[in-house]
């Protein structure tokens, strides 16, 4: 299995001196963002996305082998729910397809307020190209069933959950050959680290992809290096 670690973006000013270099400029971050880590996850494609020029700069500054996921907009998972996003995800999927083997993945994280719609997923995953690394965070608890997991796992696409302070520690649920963790406790200590190590080992996944909480500390790179050691 091939592990990947990273954080949720990557362009903070706060972690210059304790990631990044004193003197970096704002366009050397991602290169060398890339040197440390081999993933990334970006989130102000949530808000707005990029042109396809910044897509493509993306691509030339970061080596082989390094993966984006990219947060599909909200006007796809929010506003709109799933309902009539042709248009939408079209656009969203056209203005990534620069990035080609470095989509890693594609993630669409639900509101709290979005229940369970089976109808309504299924509809949306028509319109997704097989091919497409297409990950699912439910975040209201009546999307966890064998329903849910059986139509992602019938498309190989996946079943997202966030490690959070406020949850007790949630089970993996595999609907695909591949994971996707968000690991967003505040801090985990070395022990943390190893419980999630051996949780990981033990999947039959060809790939996963791991994600730590950005923090302005620049705590998430730390912890992320830390954690890919022990692969």
């Amino acid at each position: 299995m091939k592990v990947y670690t990273g954080t949720s973006g990557f362009s903070y000013k706060e972690w210059i001196g304790n990631f990044y270099p004193e003197k970096i400029k704002p366009g050397q971050m991602l290169e060398y963002y890339s040197s440390k880590l081999g993933v990334v996850e970006i989130n102000n494609t949530f808000y707005r996305m990029p042109r396809k020029e910044v897509v493509e700069n993306w691509n030339r500054e970061t080596p082989d082998g390094f993966l984006f996921s990219i947060k599909a907009s909200r006007r796809i998972t929010h506003m709109k729910r799933l309902a009539a996003v042709e248009e939408e995800t079209g656009y969203l999927l056209e203005n990534i397809k620069s990035l080609g083997e470095k989509l890693g993945a594609v993630l669409f994280q639900f509101p709290p307020y979005f229940k369970k719609h089976a109808e309504r997923l299924n509809d949306f995953l028509a319109i997704l190209p097989s091919e497409l690394p297409a990950v699912f965070e439910f975040r209201d608890d009546s999307w966890y069933d064998d329903e849910i997991s059986g139509i992602l796992s019938g498309r190989n696409f996946i079943f997202c959950f966030s490690d959070m302070d406020e949850k007790d520690e949630p089970v993996i649920i595999n609907t695909a050959d591949w994971g996707y963790l968000r690991l967003r406790r505040r801090e985990y200590s070395g022990d943390d680290l190893k419980q999630w190590a051996t949780r990981i080992k033990s999947q039959s996944w060809k790939k996963a992809l791991v994600f730590f909480k950005h923090e302005g500390e620049g705590i998430g790179p730390k912890t992320a290096g830390e954690f890919i050691r022990l692969f």
